[in-house]
């Protein structure tokens, strides 16, 4: 644990040190009234400096290297080595390593090896990225789907006042992740997520957020559950906890028959992360109950 902290937070300074370094070298072409050659492109430009006279297709096919290889690393839960992948290399002026960077801080700040202050360390070096990428790339669904991800996380560690204020904003970006790409299982789980979290919400939160906020978004286990079963239309078993969702939405409405269906895939889904061990855990115990 200690070392892998380590080598993330020498990978996170190495990012600030180019970032200045970065800085410097255009302000000195602003200074000596020069073009730049170095377009800024925000915190995921690490000073990786590119030439322009560089062949695009030799460029592209380096980048494709790069994201096959941490998508593998991704795939298989080895989310420092994507992490690592991704931020050693020297694309960062392309959107598809910007995200994915989000996405692998993402995942390494939900891992309970790490203290509680450097798991938010991370959704806020996340945010920071792809807050940014929003503005640069607006018709990129990953962006979008990960801004919400990111930004749902990042209100959590600030107190559930601040998670109802961004409800609907959040809503809004996984609704245009969904419009810009119909075809990705994970944005409809993650809007059957936010239904079902309106749905289960404490009534002192929910009369906290009424008077502070006016009103509160509706849902129920409905919304949730059509949500969830797109999903798994899009993608089937792709991810453990959809399936352990909708076993749950099913039990709630007193649909036994189909929730242990669907809690059995649950229980038995392959562990290859700790959401996986939670769903194993979670879908034995209600199993049990049924």
């Amino acid at each position: 644990m200690q070392s892998t902290r380590i080598c993330l937070l020498r990978l996170v300074m190495m990012t600030r040190v180019l970032k200045q370094t970065y800085a410097k070298k255009l302000m000195l072409c602003r200074d000596n009234n020069k073009k730049s050659q170095f377009p800024l492109v925000g915190i995921a430009a690490l000073g990786f400096l590119w030439s322009r006279s560089e062949q695009k297709t030799e460029k592209k096919d380096n980048v494709s290297r790069v994201l096959e290889k941490s998508d593998e690393e991704f795939e298989n839960g080895h989310y420092e080595d994507c992490y690592q992948t991704l931020m050693l290399s020297k694309f960062h002026d392309d959107v598809e390593v910007r995200w994915r960077i989000c996405r692998a801080l993402y995942n390494l700040s939900r891992n309970l090896k790490f203290d509680e202050n450097y798991r938010k360390e991370l959704i806020e070096q996340a945010y920071e990225i792809i807050e940014k990428e929003v503005t640069i790339s607006p018709n990129h669904y990953a962006v979008h789907k990960w801004f919400a991800l990111i930004l749902e996380a990042k209100a959590s560690y600030e107190g559930y006042k601040e998670k109802i204020k961004n409800l609907q904003n959040i809503k809004q970006h996984m609704d245009l992740a969904v419009i810009l790409n119909p075809n990705d299982a994970t944005t409809f789980h993650m809007l059957g997520e936010w239904c079902f979290q309106i749905t289960e919400m404490p009534w002192h939160h929910r009369r906290t957020a009424e008077i502070l906020f006016a009103s509160l978004p509706k849902s129920n286990y409905e919304d949730a559950l059509e949500y969830f079963l797109k999903a798994e239309t899009v993608q089937p078993r792709f991810y453990s906890m959809n399936l352990l969702r909708i076993g749950i939405c099913y039990l709630k409405l007193n649909r036994p028959d189909q929730a242990k269906y669907y809690l059995q895939l649950a229980a038995s889904y392959p562990a290859k992360s700790n959401e996986d061990h939670q769903a194993n855990k979670e879908a034995t115990e209600l199993l049990k109950k049924i």
